[in-house]
């Protein structure tokens, strides 16, 4: 009885910090938002909006890659497995190409810093998600390489669509975020 006495205390004291708390409310947000998507019907197999994307960018610029891989990775077992598609080729199609958008997304952050923007990343991880994605389908499904350049054009031209607007609307947030921020600070500076 003493043991759980003090293992209950241990854990008490424990505190879970504000990144951690943040990170996972932005991995609901993504799950949320990737499972409202599934709902919207596509003309062809695996076209999305790609709206769970936003939240992985907005996490790779508040805080790096470690976070936008959580963020990633929560989305697309949680959803798999709210869907039933867990290990399937939907999971597998969503896995790889939301690790490597993540990464190339990340990897432009750091080279090339401010000459990219929220925009200019998310057209670029948009595109690697769906040429992974075209890859992932043609390497274990297809198997007919004309079949996945039929549908390449549309696929590419609906993810640099796709990509502004996710830009467009991570841009907006990471805005918000930073005026939020700068009024704190001078309210903060502000009491005497």
């Amino acid at each position: 009885m003493e043991k759980m006495n003090e293992a209950a205390a241990s854990s008490q004291n424990q505190q879970v910090s504000p990144e951690t708390i943040h990170i996972a409310l932005l991995s609901a947000y993504a799950v949320g938002l990737h499972s409202i998507e599934s709902m919207i019907p596509t003309p062809v197999p695996w076209l999305r909006l790609g709206l769970a994307n936003i939240i992985t960018l907005t996490t790779l610029y508040l805080y790096g890659l470690r976070a936008g891989m959580i963020v990633t990775l929560t989305r697309v077992v949680i959803r798999s497995l709210l869907a039933g598609t867990f290990l399937g080729p939907a999971f597998v199609m969503s896995l790889g190409g939301g690790v490597m958008s993540t990464l190339v997304m990340w990897a432009l952050k750091v080279i090339f810093g401010r000459l990219f923007s929220p925009v200019s990343l998310s057209i670029f991880g948009a595109l690697t998600h769906n040429i992974v994605q075209l890859f992932l389908a043609y390497l274990l499904f297809v198997r007919q390489i004309e079949a996945v350049l039929i549908v390449s054009p549309i696929i590419l031209g609906a993810g640099l669509i796709t990509g502004i607007f996710n830009g467009i609307v991570t841009n907006l947030i990471i805005k918000k975020i930073q005026e939020k921020k700068e009024a704190e600070k001078v309210a903060e500076n502000s009491v005497p």
